[in-house]
């Protein structure tokens, strides 16, 4: 199996070199991760200026652009095949709830959505190097199990593993995204020549954290497993909107 990662992280983080470790076992791994730190940028692409990229010496490569350019290139034939599966991370911190709207981590792994097999976003909830260790042998337990999966096309993996240490993880548990509180607002500062700038606030506290929620299931110890799709689509409110669009006629 050929086996594409990436991150958000950057190509010289320590979760990446984690993940690429213990995929080693798992198939055929091709690198292909930002020159810089991306987070937070989503599931944007780089449409304004052209792509380079640098191989490195422990055979990584990177692209001065975001997580989804990398995939993007790779998934393209760069290689001169496409790679059957995305794994992206292990990002340095979690991607929980409405995480997932900003992370590059998920959507590094979301552009790999039309690949043979189905990608995985993997993060440690927990910032210390012990905590990426404990997130790559999880990483390794979910890829030998993982074939035996069938998931529809499109479907991502969001894999959150709690700060703790391996034989304290109770398990692993399928949940759905909970929800945050509004994010704090923006911090206005002042440049040295007097402009007026702004620092994004951090993300909100957990909100919708209840027994089946991701949140929820980190904090009890669990290892997270969120199937995300593409397909935003409101469908629960489509025949809401047709009746309110034929009573307006």
């Amino acid at each position: 199996m050929t086996i594409l990662l990436s991150n958000d992280d950057g190509v010289t983080a320590k979760g990446l070199a984690h993940s690429h470790a213990a995929m080693q076992s798992h198939g055929q791994c091709w690198v292909v991760a930002p020159d810089n730190d991306c987070s937070g940028k989503g599931h944007s692409l780089t449409l304004d200026r052209p792509l380079r990229m640098k191989e490195h010496a422990n055979g990584f490569f990177s692209v001065n652009g975001t997580p989804a350019d990398c995939v993007n290139l790779a998934a393209s034939g760069l290689f001169g095949r496409q790679p059957e599966r995305v794994v992206s991370g292990i990002n340095n911190c979690a991607n929980l709830g409405d995480d997932v709207l900003y992370s590059g981590t998920v959507a590094a792994a979301m552009e790999g959505r039309m690949l043979v097999k189905t990608a995985i976003a993997i993060s440690s909830c927990g910032k210390e190097d012990h905590h990426l260790a404990v997130s790559a042998r999880v990483l390794h337990d979910l890829m030998v199990r993982l074939d035996q999966l069938a998931l529809p096309e499109g479907i991502v993996l969001n894999v959150n593993v709690p700060a703790c240490d391996y034989d304290q993880i109770k398990g692993m548990k399928i949940t759905r995204l909970g929800h945050r509180t509004r994010p704090d607002g923006p911090i206005a500062m002042t440049d040295p020549r007097g402009h007026t700038v702004w620092w994004i606030g951090g993300v909100g506290k957990p909100l919708v954290a209840e027994e089946g929620t991701d949140f929820h299931a980190v904090a009890s110890g669990y290892v997270s497993i969120t199937p995300l799709q593409y397909d935003k689509t409101g469908h629960a409110t489509l025949s809401l909107l047709e009746d309110w669009l034929g009573a307006s006629v």
